[in-house]
């Protein structure tokens, strides 16, 4: 929340699975132009939030298994916790207004009576939430009954079903769509109220958020009945909310594009990175930019010329330094030569680089500081990098706009143990 010194220019509020996160995409293609877009043209002055029916040990999982970013706020078990920041800190306040009217036990003697209903495993099992699976035919009918039978004993609870077969039973003033309400009034209290919301979602849990007034929504294009269901029932005039054409974090990308609220061409739409330029300079889009260059060299995705080698070396300074993960120093100049060295070497392989929590500050009228986490996936193999840039726009004959004065890698908490080469 204090990440910003004022309002975000904008906030995207997304679900995870089949929202942000397409199962069916094994090479996470929508995703990962999504984090390019993001890093390179949002970070800087806009939020993330991550809104998912994930508990935070199955959120957990999800992060080491897909190349997702780390968002500012992350939204869990169906709206029931909030937590801020790398360090997932909860938010008390919240807590506290979820305690009213709510008995876990209660709830669980209760729901316990029902056959048709399958209690998860127990780490979908939270404070303020307890969740079944049910089948898509006896949904509507349980949930009614359950309702009142809970009624009777004095809770006041909200029902949610979704994905065709959870059953989640919250305090009433939980769900997705009250965490976001709730987060709107906070920012609104501190005058940081973001001055555009998008919400994204696929599914019957999602469609709270969609409910909240003066947000843009989209459903992804493979969201489910129930939610498209809903869309037709209540907001279906509503032009602030679309469907999109397009899948998961594409149809998010679209959704920028359609209502105007920023750039929506993610430099890995872009053929010819040399091409990929902002009138202002902009560490984060020069840190993407360079990043995938390096992926497609890699990959071979870019022609075997030596003229692509001297454009790197002409925006690295020539006395600069690059501190390898293991220690190792060498100039700017010998790092791209040993790059060079390694086109093609990942050509046909599961081989994607992506950079995360790009945090730019002015340290001069024209120097720029920049920390991020580099990732590189290799097959099954991933390790990040903690990565410090120094960028400087002085040298008014670097035809991109800024030169690269030093740069120094550590591997997080140990990882990439292995001396890989550039």
């Amino acid at each position: 929340m204090d990440r910003l010194n004022g309002s975000a220019r904008l906030m995207i509020v997304s679900d995870l699975d089949h929202t942000m996160v397409d199962h069916h995409d094994s090479e996470n293609l929508s995703l990962l132009r999504f984090n390019a877009l993001w890093e390179a043209n949002y970070r800087h002055d806009s939020l993330l939030v991550f809104s998912t029916g994930r508990s935070p040990t199955l959120y957990k999982q999800l992060r080491k298994e897909k190349p997702m970013l780390t968002p500012d706020i992350t939204i869990m078990s169906v709206g029931t916790e909030i937590t801020y920041g790398t360090s997932m800190v909860p938010d008390d306040g919240w807590v506290e207004i979820l305690n009213q009217k709510w008995d876990k036990n209660l709830v669980t003697e209760e729901a316990s009576k029902f056959s048709e209903l399958t209690l998860q495993s127990e780490t979908e099992q939270r404070p303020h939430k307890v969740s079944f699976y049910v089948e898509k035919a006896k949904a509507r009918e349980i949930t009614k009954a359950l309702s009142r039978s809970l009624e009777e004993r004095g809770l006041d609870v909200k029902i949610i079903y979704s994905g065709g077969m959870d059953l989640d039973i919250l305090p009433q003033g939980a769900g997705k769509g009250q965490a976001l309400a709730y987060l709107l009034k906070k920012f609104k209290n501190e005058g940081k109220l973001p001055t555009n919301t998008l919400v994204c979602g696929d599914s019957g849990n999602d469609a709270e958020l969609f409910s909240i007034p003066e947000v843009y929504g989209v459903m992804v294009s493979n969201a489910q009945e129930e939610l498209l269901q809903w869309h037709a029932e209540n907001a279906k005039n509503n032009p602030n909310i679309i469907h999109a054409t397009e899948r998961c974090a594409a149809g998010i990308i679209q959704a920028i594009g359609h209502f105007r609220l920023g750039p929506n061409t993610s430099p890995r739409d872009v053929t010819d990175l040399s091409d990929c330029k902002l009138e202002n300079v902009n560490p984060g889009h020069e840190v993407v930019k360079f990043y995938l260059f390096y992926e497609r060299w890699r990959r071979a995705e870019v022609e075997h010329s030596e003229l692509h080698m001297e454009k790197l070396k002409a925006v690295c300074y020539p006395s600069g330094v690059f501190v390898h993960p293991s220690g190792v120093e060498q100039s700017l100049h010998d790092f791209v030569n040993a790059m060079g060295r390694c086109y093609g070497d990942k050509q046909g392989k599961p081989f994607r680089v992506w950079v995360d929590r790009v945090a730019p500050a002015q340290i001069g009228p024209e120097t720029w500081l920049v920390k991020f986490d580099k990732w590189e996936l290799s097959g099954e193999e991933r390790q990040c990098c903690l990565t410090t840039v120094i960028l400087s726009s002085k040298e008014v004959n670097v035809s991109d706009g800024v030169t690269w004065l030093h740069v120094h890698q550590t591997w997080l908490n140990g990882s990439g143990a292995k001396d890989h080469s550039a």
